[in-house]
């Protein structure tokens, strides 16, 4: 009786560890996950350097903003676009989020310095640590807002 109790305690230990062990695996995922959504925004949006990002991006790029286009190229012309028309623009990550193969930005984004600017949740897709799919809901700061809250 006592081998077999022995036993069943060297089994759950074992067990335990291996949670253990896979619940730090994963927590590492994620924080590959986060800090590759976040060079991969600093690089693309606020540097405007896509040829840097690009080693961030998957093979196909799904985008669901229903006013861009899906592509790895379209999102090059974009980067290119805003270098170009609006070499100010800068978007302000104020927090950070990771969930599986998700990442979640809140973001604070300026076009111009001096304007109020615009409040965006993006959300990126990775698979196999590399981003393959965004969505982002975007809504201008109002200038007189209803209340003393901010949006950040």
């Amino acid at each position: 009786m006592r081998l077999f109790r022995t036993a069943g305690l060297a089994v759950a230990a074992s067990a335990a560890f291996a949670l253990h062990a896979h619940a730090d695996a994963d927590a590492d995922r994620l924080e590959q996950n986060r800090q590759a959504v976040l060079e991969f925004y600093e690089l693309a949006i606020n540097q405007k350097d896509y040829q840097a990002a690009e080693k961030f991006i998957g093979p196909h790029y799904i985008q669901h903003n229903p006013m861009a286009k899906d592509g790895k190229e379209r999102l090059k012309n974009f980067i290119e676009y805003l270098r170009a028309s609006q070499p100010d623009y800068h978007s302000e990550i104020v927090r950070s989020f990771a969930d599986g193969d998700y990442v979640i930005l809140h973001v604070h984004n300026t076009p111009a310095p001096g304007e109020p600017g615009k409040a965006i949740v993006d959300i990126f897709r990775l698979e196999a640590g590399m981003v393959v799919e965004h969505w982002d809901v975007v809504q201008a700061i109002p200038e007189n807002p209803a209340n003393d809250n901010t949006m950040f």
